[in-house]
C-alpha cells in the first residue's frame, strides 16, 4: 500500500469536485476549492476520522468496500477506480459484463433528483446506489449485506419484504419481474451471473420457478406501482427506467402526478426522510 500517493490521490480527487457536483449546496464561502472532508466521508458513509486518516497518510489499509465508496464519492471513472485500488495494494474489480461502477455522469443525474425516490440498479435486479428519497421510501439498501441488495432475491425469498406493497399487487410484479431476467438471459446466455441468480431463485421459491417455467420475456420499462409505507401510506407512483446500455445498468425513478394524493404523500415523505421499511431479520440475506 502506497499511503503517500493514496493520500494525494483522495486530496486531489475531493479538490476537484463542487459540491453542485454531488447534490450539496456551496453554503457559506469555502476557503479551499473542492469538497470538505467530512462532506466526502458522508458521500462515503465512513468516518470523518477515518477519511482525515487516509488523506493524511496515516490510515490503515482500506477495504475493498471502502475504496468502492470511495471511488462512488468522488464520481471516479473505471480507470480512476482501478488506479485508486492499486494504490491501496488490491487488486482492482474485475471488468465484468455487468458493471457494479456507477458512470460519474449517472450519479451526477441521481445527485440532482432531490424530490424523487431513485436508484442504480444492474439489470439483474443488484442495487448499486440510491438518492435519500428511495432511501426513505424503500430503506437503505446499501446498508444490507450484500446478498440483501439484489431486489429479485428479496422479493422471492425474504417475506419481510412483502409489506413494502399492496398484496394483491404481488402477482403481477413477480410475473413482470421474471419475465425481465428472462430477457437478460436471452441476452447473455454466456454470462454465469444472470444464471447462477435464476438457480438459485428457482431451487428457494417455489413462485419463481413456477413462473420462469412460462417462458415469458419482457424487458423492464415504464409503470405504475404501488408502495406502502409504515408513516406516509399508499403512494401510486410512475416508475421510469433509463438504460445505460454500455454497463447494463438501470436508472429507475418513481414519481407522482401534481395534484394527486400520492403527490402529496410523496411531498410529506421528504420531511419524514429514512425510513427502514423491510428490516432484515437475524440470519437472512447475509
Amino acid at each position: 500500500m502506497n499511503r503517500a500517493e493514496l493520500a494525494d490521490f483522495l486530496r486531489h480527487g475531493r479538490a476537484r469536485l463542487d459540491p453542485s457536483d454531488v447534490g450539496l449546496t456551496a453554503g457559506a464561502r469555502r476557503r479551499t476549492p473542492g469538497l470538505r472532508r467530512e462532506e466526502v466521508a458522508q458521500l462515503a458513509g465512513m468516518s470523518v476520522d477515518y477519511y482525515t486518516r487516509l488523506e493524511q497518510s496515516r490510515g490503515p489499509r482500506p477495504s475493498r468496500q471502502m475504496l468502492a465508496a470511495l471511488a462512488r464519492a468522488l464520481r471516479l471513472t473505471e480507470d480512476e477506480r482501478d488506479h485508486l485500488f492499486r494504490l491501496a495494494g488490491e487488486e482492482p474489480p474485475r471488468r465484468e459484463t455487468t458493471s457494479t461502477h456507477v458512470r460519474p455522469g449517472l450519479l451526477l443525474v441521481l445527485d440532482r433528483l432531490h424530490d424523487t425516490p431513485a436508484m442504480v440498479v444492474t439489470d439483474c435486479g443488484e442495487v448499486l446506489t440510491q438518492n435519500a428519497m428511495s432511501r426513505a421510501l424503500s430503506g437503505d439498501v446499501l446498508a444490507r449485506p450484500p446478498r440483501g441488495r439484489n431486489m429479485l432475491r428479496r422479493f422471492f425469498l425474504n417475506p419481510t419484504a412483502q409489506g413494502l406493497f399492496p398484496a394483491e399487487d404481488r402477482p403481477e410484479r413477480a410475473r413482470e419481474q421474471v419475465a425481465a431476467l428472462r430477457a437478460v438471459t436471452s441476452a447473455r446466455p454466456t454470462d454465469p451471473e444472470p444464471a447462477a441468480l435464476v438457480a438459485e431463485l428457482r431451487t428457494g421459491s417455489e413462485e419463481f420457478a413456477h413462473l420462469w417455467e412460462e417462458h415469458e420475456v419482457a424487458v423492464r420499462r415504464a409503470s405504475t406501482k404501488r408502495f406502502l409505507h409504515p408513516v406516509v401510506g399508499l403512494l401510486e407512483l410512475d416508475c421510469e427506467v433509463l438504460v445505460n446500455s454500455d454497463h447494463n445498468q438501470q436508472l429507475v425513478i418513481h414519481t407522482a402526478r401534481p395534484g394527486t394524493e400520492s403527490y402529496e404523500r410523496l411531498q410529506l415523505l421528504r420531511v419524514v426522510g429514512l425510513q427502514d421499511m423491510s428490516p432484515t431479520p437475524a440470519g437472512q440475506d447475509s
